[in-house]
């Protein structure tokens, strides 16, 4: 008899840290868009950095010690079906750059799976289209991390958008982007490179 009524207890108790745990999860803000399709396939890459290694200097603005502002190289795979455009981010996740937008790009063709180093303003697919970055200039600005701030990440994505078209308005910050994407967004590839000083 005690045996039943220990297992009882025992199914009470598993049972209201069941609907404790699912109450804890419903409670929940909805999260940020996957860095990746639900199943993982779709990919972003660069042939000039793996994921999480230092950007090459080239690519850092003008004024860096071997900076010459030219846009990363990129390749995506794997878009879900129903995308209709991409859109691409570049941000500086550092605390000290507030999520410092370096390089917007709306448009970008449902056919189009990659940008070549320095497509910035000169070889973009026909229909992409760069916005402000947060230097006030239009197209890629690439990093120049504060002198002693250390290690910068620069998060770059890549969302597939059901849309073909989307208004971000001329100059949007990191927040203003993920508010217009939200309804629009199919899926998002992510990767990240660093740089210091």
């Amino acid at each position: 008899m005690r045996g039943v009524r220990d297992l009882a207890r025992l199914l009470l108790v598993s049972g209201a840290t069941g609907l404790l745990l699912a109450g804890c999860g419903s409670a929940e803000a909805p999260s940020a868009p996957s860095a990746q399709s639900a199943d993982g396939s779709f990919t972003l890459s660069s042939p000039a950095f793996s994921d999480g290694a230092a950007i090459p200097a080239h690519h850092c603005r003008v004024g860096m010690p071997g900076g010459e502002n030219v846009s990363v190289p990129l390749a995506w795979s794997g878009a879900p079906p129903g995308t209709r455009s991409f859109a691409l981010t570049m941000v500086d996740r550092h605390p000290i750059a507030n999520d410092w937008m370096h390089w917007i790009v709306v448009g970008i063709p449902a056919d189009v799976t990659s940008l070549a180093e320095g497509a910035s303003a000169a070889g973009l697919p026909r229909g992409a289209r760069e916005l402000e970055n947060t230097f006030g200039d239009v197209g890629y600005g690439g990093p120049q991390p504060p002198a002693g701030s250390g290690d910068h990440t620069y998060e770059i994505t890549v969302y597939a958008l059901d849309t073909d078209t989307v208004d971000l308005g001329d100059r949007p910050s990191a927040a203003d982007i993920e508010r217009a994407l939200a309804d629009e967004v199919l899926a998002t590839a992510t990767i990240a490179g660093t740089f210091g000083r």
